[in-house]
């Protein structure tokens, strides 16, 4: 598996247990590791559907700091 994609699973799985402290870094790494800014917001999107809104509006605000960084 690619870093990319793995970044990606990574992500999904952080959302989905509701680890917003390493979501942060792993964030970074997922851009990193070539992962679009785009893609990213999607999978936090696709996600909400499956860990609940609450959570995906957690990680929203978290991106959003990764983002303007």
């Amino acid at each position: 598996m690619s870093k990319r994609d793995r970044s990606l699973v990574t992500v999904r799985a952080l959302i989905a247990f509701n680890r917003p402290d390493q979501l942060r870094s792993h964030l970074q790494l997922a851009r990193q590791n070539g992962v679009t800014q785009e893609e990213l917001v999607e999978t936090i999107t696709h996600m909400a559907f499956y860990s609940g809104w609450p959570i995906a509006v957690s990680a929203v605000a978290i991106a959003q700091e990764v983002f303007t960084d």
